[in-house]
């Protein structure tokens, strides 16, 4: 199967949202398309890194599976993909980012206010993004349910980026609450793409709800995943400076297990030299240490298996076939494997 034709579905789907009504919003609508790798800063075409489309590639596949057709799921994709973005437009700005994915930020190259509003408008855009879905046979209280669900995943990220936002300011997290905050920033979205895809294919509710939390227990893994690469991930392939997440002072899963797993002399130490406001390069080693004396690599790697094979079995409970299947597990899969 074509992975990539898939992709390109999707991205000819959410281009054909992004044209601009009259000249003088050119740059609106430019904004947008930078971020999403289709223009230079300049406002011309380029092919850069605008994410992977995994999103919408579960949605289609979810679909796919269940004996739907992936061109009626095109409009549900795309609106997925424009949800995703605009919430990386905003969490840019929030956490004072001055690059993603090797480029300059909207916000630095445009400013704050700008970035907003392009989010804003993004946001709007995932909304309509599905109106078509009717036109292409989907049964009006399908497209209503499936539009519900986005919204309940939209409040969601912002319900996870509030918590987020909110631990930075806080002395002590737990692994629970942690938890809870990446349900709400990852797995929710995850989970609704495989939901959509499902409720685009079939109206059977076990295959829905096993849908669902196939792509739920994958967004849990999926961050797990990110939190080993942003202190042990190899710079070449993250695009970040190695222990990123350590010098940024985040309470990832791996600081949290080590807070609470450590020695309480150990635990205090660690505690102290966290809460510096800031953290320099020779801080590194120190804290290296204090992770692998917890065994938090090995506790998180774990955790993220778990949540694959809980994924997967979630998977065969749709009752799911055929090669868009096999590609969704291969993807689940493949997510454990990016560089740990």
């Amino acid at each position: 199967m074509d992975l990539d034709a898939h992709v390109r579905l999707v991205e000819s789907q959410m281009r054909t949202l992004l044209v601009p009504s009259e000249p003088a919003l050119q740059p609106f609508y430019g904004m947008m398309s930078y971020h999403l790798g289709w223009l230079d800063a300049q406002f011309r075409p380029i092919q850069a890194d605008g994410g992977k489309r995994l999103r919408p590639l579960i949605c289609l596949l979810a679909c796919e599976a269940l004996g739907g057709d992936i061109q009626r799921a095109l409009p549900a994709a795309a609106g997925i993909e424009l949800l995703h973005n605009f919430s990386l437009i905003h969490d840019d700005i929030q956490d004072n980012s001055p690059m993603r994915r090797h480029r300059e930020t909207v916000w630095h190259l445009w400013g704050m206010p700008q970035a907003i509003n392009a989010g804003d408008g993004m946001l709007i855009l995932a909304h309509l993004a599905l109106q078509p879905l009717q036109e292409r046979g989907v049964p009006p209280a399908t497209v209503v349910q499936t539009l519900r669900v986005l919204d309940q995943t939209c409040f969601r990220l912002c319900q996870g980026q509030y918590l987020d936002i909110a631990f930075e300011q806080r002395e002590a997290v737990d692994v629970e609450e942690y938890l809870r905050m990446i349900g709400g920033k990852t797995a929710s979205l995850i989970a609704a793409s495989a939901e959509i895809g499902a409720m685009l294919a079939t109206d059977g509710s076990q295959a829905i709800a096993a849908s669902r939390e196939f792509g739920w227990e994958l967004g849990l893994a999926f961050q797990m995943v990110d939190d080993i690469l942003g202190i042990w991930g190899d710079p070449q392939v993250t695009g970040k400076s190695a222990a990123s997440d350590i010098l940024s002072r985040k309470k990832t899963l791996p600081i949290l297990f080590a807070l609470q797993h450590l020695p309480a002399s150990s635990a205090a130490a660690f505690g102290r030299v966290y809460a510096q406001e800031r953290l320099a390069e020779e801080d590194v080693p120190q804290i290296l240490g204090w992770l692998e004396q917890a065994g938090a690599r090995a506790d998180v790697i774990q955790r993220a298996e778990l949540h694959t094979q809980r994924a997967l079995a979630a998977l065969d409970r749709t009752g799911g076939s055929g090669p868009a299947q096999e590609q969704l597990r291969a993807l689940a899969q493949s997510f454990l494997k990016r560089s740990f």
